[in-house]
């Protein structure tokens, strides 16, 4: 695998969706109604990273078969766990931590087939 324009691209749109999750989640977490949650900054720039984030996957299934950045992106969930469990200190258990590291096993598969 070769570091094309498409693949940098692929990873632009993964690091783009996981920053628009986490600004979801902090818009989220604040406290008000709907209304004032879905109009707050940080759920509309989440929302904004959300949609930039769908043309560099558009670009990046240009070059890339979607059979592989399709499971790419599932290594989004992994990173959002994470960052939740630390910012948010929300729970992991050992079942979280057993599907997160078949996802990480299955991406890597796929990565190196």
């Amino acid at each position: 695998m070769s570091l094309t324009p498409h693949w940098v691209a692929l990873f632009g749109a993964l690091v783009v969706g996981v920053l628009g999750q986490l600004l979801l989640k902090t818009g989220a977490a604040a406290p008000g109604s709907v209304l004032e949650q879905v109009f707050r900054p940080t759920t509309l720039a989440g929302l904004a990273l959300y949609g930039g984030g769908a043309f560099l996957y558009l670009y990046a299934l240009r070059g890339i078969p979607v059979s592989v950045a399709f499971p790419s992106a599932a290594s989004q969930y992994v990173v959002v766990a994470v960052v939740g469990w630390l910012v948010w200190a929300e729970p992991v258990g050992l079942q979280q931590v057993a599907g997160l590291a078949l996802i990480v096993g299955g991406v890597l598969l796929l990565a190196t087939a």
